[in-house]
């Protein structure tokens, strides 16, 4: 493997024919697209579709207002509930895979990965339908509730009152549960990546050396699975503090995030100047997590 990259290295003209295509691709339509929204965050409106670039920090010192500082933070105690519980769901779920019966694991794999086939919007969809007033979930507990009547009325007890359907939709809960659905399987994949490569005889030797099931896992396999588990936490957090869709369908007038509220700028509002300031605040926020997280690892290397 060293041989071929002193080979690379020594081979220049090939190397930079292979990257030229990717980086120019990557320079056109990522970089100067987000310097051009960057600009912007120091602008201001001159008019119905100019936009004057005046090196103004009223943007940014807007965006810092309480009003909007609250939604900041409200966005990420959000993804961060929504990393804990797809911590909490996935992990079990990446062991079961991994200690699953090699002809049955990638069958179980498939069936994380098959979410990425369908659209998020109809996924979303599909999600609201179950939770709606007349959705199934509600028709469900509606079946469970006149059961639970009829019961009452064969003892000679009153029957229950009416069922009144419960309100799933447009509220926090929905929020987490829309993001939960859509992102457990970004937890999933790097946990389980982390357990595969696990040595697996550990767990056998704790066990047989007296340690339970739970000190096991504790202190065993949390520690080995730890790079899945802080890669799993950075690609679910990530996103879902930059979710907008499943916010915007699922959740109501108080359940909004900083996306939406960045999506109104640019669209009902006309303010690209202050929304394209809270899209860099947010893009700041996640440079400020991956730096910490990447001093973190840093620190256990060289510890280690």
């Amino acid at each position: 493997m060293s041989g071929a990259l002193q080979d690379w290295k020594g081979q220049k003209k090939p190397f930079a024919a292979v990257v030229t295509a990717p980086i120019f691709w990557l320079v056109l339509f990522f970089v100067a697209p987000m310097a051009i929204v960057w600009l912007y965050s120091f602008g201001q409106n001159a008019g119905p579709a100019d936009i004057e670039i005046s090196g103004t920090l009223d943007n940014y010192k807007r965006a810092i207002e309480w009003l909007y500082l609250s939604i900041f933070l409200k966005s990420f105690a959000v993804a961060a509930l929504t990393t804990l519980i797809c911590l909490i769901v996935g992990f079990p779920v990446a062991m079961a895979i991994t200690f699953a019966a090699p002809k049955w694991r990638p069958w179980l794999l498939l069936g994380i990965m098959l979410p990425f086939w369908t659209n998020l919007l109809i996924r979303t969809y599909a999600l609201m339908a179950l939770m709606g007033t007349n959705g199934y979930v509600n028709k469900g507990l509606g079946g469970l509730w006149d059961g639970a009547s009829w019961l009452r009325t064969l003892v000679g007890m009153q029957p229950l009152e009416a069922w009144t359907p419960v309100q799933l939709l447009y509220n926090n809960f929905a929020v987490v549960l829309g993001l939960v659905y859509v992102h457990l399987p970004f937890m999933v994949l790097p946990l389980y990546s982390a357990l595969d490569r696990m040595d697996k005889s550990l767990i056998e030797a704790s066990l047989d050396l007296g340690a339970g099931h739970f000190k096991t896992f504790m202190q065993i396999v949390v520690p080995l699975a730890a790079p899945g588990i802080v890669a799993g936490v950075m690609i679910t957090l990530i996103p879902a503090l930059g979710a907008y869709l499943t916010p915007d369908l699922m959740g109501g007038t108080d359940s909004q995030m900083i996306a939406n509220v960045i999506e109104r700028q640019f669209k009902r509002a006309n303010d690209w100047p202050f929304g394209a300031a809270l899209s860099f605040l947010l893009i700041y926020a996640m440079f400020i997590l991956i730096a910490l997280q990447s001093v973190r690892s840093n620190k256990v290397k060289a510890a280690h």
